[in-house]
C-alpha cells in the first residue's frame, strides 16, 4: 500500500476518495524503562528507550491505518499524519490517519 503525506501522489491520478482512514494503539511505560530514564534525565541525553517504544507505536499504528484502508479498497493513502496524546500517567496513544483513495 503507497502512503503519503502529500495531497496527491506525483504521476498517479486520483479517481475517488474513499474516506478517512485511521489505526493507533496505546502504549504504557514500564518501570525498569522509567527506572533507566530518570537516570538518563539526571546526565541528559536520548532516551533511547522511549524512542524505540515510539517508533514501534508508529509502526504498529501504520500497520492498522493501512489495514483500514485495504478493507475500503483502497489503492493509496495520502495526506498521512501522526498524532499522539496521554491517555493517563505513563500511557500514551499514537494514531496514524489518511484520506483512502482509489488510482487510475
Amino acid at each position: 500500500m503507497l502512503f503519503v503525506t502529500t495531497e496527491s501522489i506525483s504521476g498517479k491520478e486520483i479517481i475517488e476518495n474513499l474516506g478517512t482512514v485511521r489505526g493507533s494503539t496505546v502504549r504504557a511505560r514500564n518501570i525498569g524503562r522509567d527506572i533507566f530514564a530518570g537516570l538518563k534525565n539526571l546526565v541528559g541525553g536520548e532516551i533511547s528507550e522511549y524512542t524505540k517504544l515510539l517508533a514501534q507505536a508508529r509502526e504498529q499504528a501504520i500497520q492498522r491505518m493501512v489495514q483500514d484502508a485495504q478493507r475500503m479498497g483502497a489503492d493509496a493513502i495520502v495526506n498521512v499524519r501522526f498524532n499522539t496524546s496521554q491517555v493517563m500517567q505513563g500511557a500514551a496513544e499514537m494514531l496514524a490517519y489518511g484520506t483512502a483513495v482509489k488510482l487510475k
